[in-house]
């Protein structure tokens, strides 16, 4: 790219923040009578998908949880078999 047109674009980057810098300085007073009329500084309540989330994250720790407790129960009784006991546990037999 030639010299001049990297200068340019560098230029114009440079104006294009500082112009952001600018017009959010100059928004600042309005931003605060806007927040205060509103009461735009109280927490939003959880949105539906962060309850979505909090509820999937759940379920997947208890997923985790009861997966764990099969394989230790499935080991158990791998183990048993191994060694001739009995392989089904007393409390699932019927």
């Amino acid at each position: 790219m030639n010299k001049h047109f990297e200068d340019a674009r560098y230029y114009l980057t440079r104006a294009g923040k500082k112009a952001k810098q600018g017009v959010a300085e100059e928004l600042e007073p309005v931003e605060e009578k806007f927040r205060e009329l509103t009461g735009g500084d109280e927490e939003p309540e959880a949105s539906r998908l962060d309850k979505i989330r909090a509820d999937l994250e759940e379920i997947e720790e208890r997923a985790e949880g009861e997966a764990k407790e099969a394989v230790g129960k499935a080991r158990e009784r791998i183990h048993a078999y191994r060694h001739g006991e009995d392989a089904a546990p007393a409390e699932s037999k019927a």
